[in-house]
């Protein structure tokens, strides 16, 4: 099985424990920071049309659509989209980073920025994703990435990107299925944006409020 396929698994299998997460804000770090960073970064930057790649149960897609934006979500877990139609506020649909990157999910639309949010996960279906993106970006647009930052996540291992074991640990529900993921340090994100023809437009590093460490990294490409 491929990793992109035991990514999907999981999430497959975990769709409604990360629904009443999401829901019931069971994330410290996404409650007290992250959430708001991402759209702070988003609304700063005064598009009229969002895409949200790996929007899941579609909670940014909804905020984002509560301050005025014409937002669209797509996701490659059917649960997790069947569950943010249902709640409405934005126009939402099933496909897979690799379908996207193939050119037919949006043949026929661009948008004034794309958000990605801790939604880049796999080596091989990031890459294809990342460098097929400024063809539905329109020009002077954006794309905007939240990840974990590489100092949160590192610790003792040797810094350098690479696939790392996952764990569902500090969840307060019973998620099955943990799956690997690729972890890129600051330098290769850079280089991965700059190769897709991208410009770096800014970089955020939202601080946690008690510990002062990173609690995610924002990364701000624009379109040349």
């Amino acid at each position: 099985m491929s990793a992109a396929q035991s990514i999907l698994d999981s999430w497959q299998a975990n769709a409604a424990n990360w629904i009443q997460t999401i829901d019931n804000q069971e994330i410290e770090s996404r409650k007290l920071i992250t959430n708001r960073a991402i759209v702070a970064a988003v609304t700063d930057l005064q598009p009229r049309t969002v895409l949200d790649i790996g929007c899941g149960e579609g909670w940014l897609a909804r905020a984002l659509h509560e301050q005025g934006l014409d937002v669209t979500g797509v996701d490659a877990i059917p649960a997790l989209i069947e569950n943010a139609q249902a709640k409405g506020s934005g126009t939402f649909l099933t496909a897979t980073y690799r379908q996207i990157a193939t050119g037919t999910v949006f043949s026929a639309q661009t948008f004034d920025l794309i958000v990605i949010n801790f939604a880049l996960i796999d080596q091989e279906e990031t890459d294809l994703l990342i460098h097929y993106l400024p063809n539905i970006i329109t020009p002077g647009g954006y794309l905007v990435i939240q990840t974990l930052h590489p100092l949160s996540v590192i610790g003792s291992l040797t810094y350098q990107s690479g696939w790392q074991p996952g764990s569902w640990s500090g969840m307060k529900r019973a998620f099955v299925q943990p799956y690997d993921w690729y972890f890129r340090t600051l330098g290769d994100w850079l280089r991965l944006l700059k190769n897709a023809g991208l410009r770096i437009e800014n970089l955020i590093e939202p601080l946690h409020p008690e510990t002062g460490q990173p609690a995610s990294l924002i990364l701000v490409a624009g379109k040349k």
